[in-house]
């Protein structure tokens, strides 16, 4: 027995298929449209219910005396900061008489630096006017802060100014003293001693003269500084619209749900590991799907065509139950209710032939419990499947789902058709129902797919096993080889093409 070998079952599986994740997530979007739409009720909620606190904006412009216009934003920053003390916080408490805490106060505001000497400070209240009251007081509370800091650096420089200004004033006094001495000396180094005296005095005078300037200067800059720093915009309430709020919330919901959404389908896609391919639902059955059913009724302009995939695949089952000497089972995995309409379809088919007799296996009451209908075949009871008379023809309907007594569905009947749902079972089940039905030598003559992807275009034809395939059973024998080898499979039209020398040389 030959086995081809296809580039696609010669290469190395993916570690994860892209196609079938996008795909199964695909399938999964009402899951994630259910998170979005979760999200954005989430969002208008919390506008609504938990609509924002009052709140007021003041604007204060700030004058430094490092201001540069290359700053890149230093100074304000650090103004940014030192509005979040608890040394302002308390200033600002102190004006308002509020024994409310620092720390709890600093919570309800915030700063942002507009420009390099622009501050903006929003504020939180218990209405409008609470909060432009705290605007005003932290406000105040930062522009006296800020003043106090100036004056203090000026003051500090000027005096360190001064105090080195006095320091030489006192050098000078001993200079003027020692000129005062050494005028009544007489000699060539007594007058030497002179000059340098009167140099010195001359170089005391001038940087005293120069200290003098640069302590007043200190002090003339500093009127400037206070002045410029003053709040430029009153508090003000801010009047938020509950729409634009929900809308917002609701925006950021809807995008957050989606992502979350998407991204707990994605990894429950790869967790679960379910095939929804139809590559993938042939592969792991080892069978090749032979049709596609939708699971619904489908709109009204396809119900046209779902009606003629459903005739064909009658006819093309009831032309495998007349030309078979066996019984012929339909197995369900996940789609009891698509199993049992087909079964009982196949039934009033193969009526005219003889009579008929459907033995129910499902586990659910699909066909026990449906509403009979003038010319319906009989219905039996899995327990009653070898008292049916051998001249009446039998179409078992039994289940693959997890649970299944695996010993009774060869009573269904030996040749089956699996009529699979995309994306119910995972690739291990699928393992196990193709090996027990091989335990139980139970021939797949083929999977009928439902519920497939609109959007998959992958082959779900296997070219291996044609003894028990639908396409296969009115296929000639396959012409031998000059290596008087049976060819037992359908070669692929690229490797029919091929010279018998050239494969044996391969």
């Amino acid at each position: 027995m030959t086995t081809s070998t296809t580039p696609e079952s010669s290469a190395a599986a993916p570690l994860v298929d892209l196609q079938a994740l996008v795909v199964a997530v695909r399938r999964r979007r009402r899951f994630w449209c259910s998170a979005g739409l979760l999200g954005l009720l989430v969002g208008t909620a919390v506008a609504i219910l938990m609509p924002a606190p009052p709140t007021a904006v003041t604007k204060v412009l700030v004058a430094h005396q490092e201001d540069q216009p290359n700053d890149p934003g230093t100074l304000i920053r650090t103004d940014v900061a030192l509005l979040q003390t608890t040394r302002i916080a308390d200033q600002a408490l102190k004006s308002l008489h509020s024994p409310e805490k620092p720390e709890d106060f600093m919570k309800e505001y915030s700063g942002a630096g507009l420009t390099n000497n622009l501050l903006q400070i929003t504020v939180t209240g218990d209405s409008d006017a609470d909060a432009e009251a705290r605007a005003k007081a932290l406000a105040d509370a930062f522009v006296a802060d800020h003043v106090k800091r100036i004056k203090d650096a000026a003051n500090a420089e000027a005096k360190a100014l001064l105090d080195q200004r006095d320091r030489m004033q006192g050098e000078l006094a001993q200079v003027n003293k020692a000129i005062g001495d050494g005028s009544a000396q007489t000699g060539p180094t007594a007058s030497a001693d002179l000059e340098s005296l009167f140099a010195r005095r001359a170089e005391l005078t001038s940087r005293i003269t120069d200290f003098s300037q640069r302590a007043a200067d200190a002090r003339i800059g500093t009127p400037q500084l206070v002045a410029g720093t003053q709040i430029v915009d009153t508090p003000s309430a801010m009047r938020g619209s509950l729409p634009k709020a929900a809308a917002t919330n609701g925006a950021v919901g809807l995008v957050l749900g989606l992502v979350l959404g998407l991204a707990v389908a994605a990894v429950g896609s790869v967790v679960a590991d379910r095939p929804v391919l139809r590559r993938d639902i042939a592969s792991n059955l080892g069978a090749s799907v032979i049709t596609e059913l939708p699971r619904r009724r489908g709109r009204l302009w396809r119900r046209r065509r779902i009606r003629a995939a459903r005739e064909r695949l009658t006819t093309s089952l009831a032309r495998t139950a007349r030309g078979s000497a066996e019984p012929v089972s339909l197995l369900e995995l996940g789609c009891a209710r698509s199993t049992s309409v087909i079964a009982l379809d196949l039934a009033r088919a193969l009526a005219a032939d003889g009579p008929v007799v459907v033995v129910d296996g499902l586990p659910g009451p699909q066909l026990a419990r449906r509403r009979a209908k003038p010319g319906d075949p009989t219905v039996v009871g899995g327990g009653s499947a070898p008292a049916v008379p051998h001249q009446e023809r039998r179409i078992g309907v039994g289940s693959v789902a997890p649970g299944t007594a695996w010993t009774d569905l060869q009573y269904l009947g030996t040749r089956t058709v699996l009529v699979v749902r995309a994306g119910h079972g995972s690739a291990a089940w699928l393992h196990t129902v193709a090996r027990q039905l091989a335990d139980q030598r139970i021939a797949v003559i083929g999977v009928v797919l439902i519920d497939p992807d609109p959007r998959d275009r992958t082959d779900g034809t296997l070219w291996n096993g044609l003894g028990t395939a639908l396409r296969g059973q009115n296929d000639r024998p396959a012409r031998q080889s000059g290596t008087d080898r049976p060819r037992t499979e359908r070669q692929p039209i690229w490797a029919a093409r091929v010279p018998d020398s050239d494969q044996e040389a391969r």
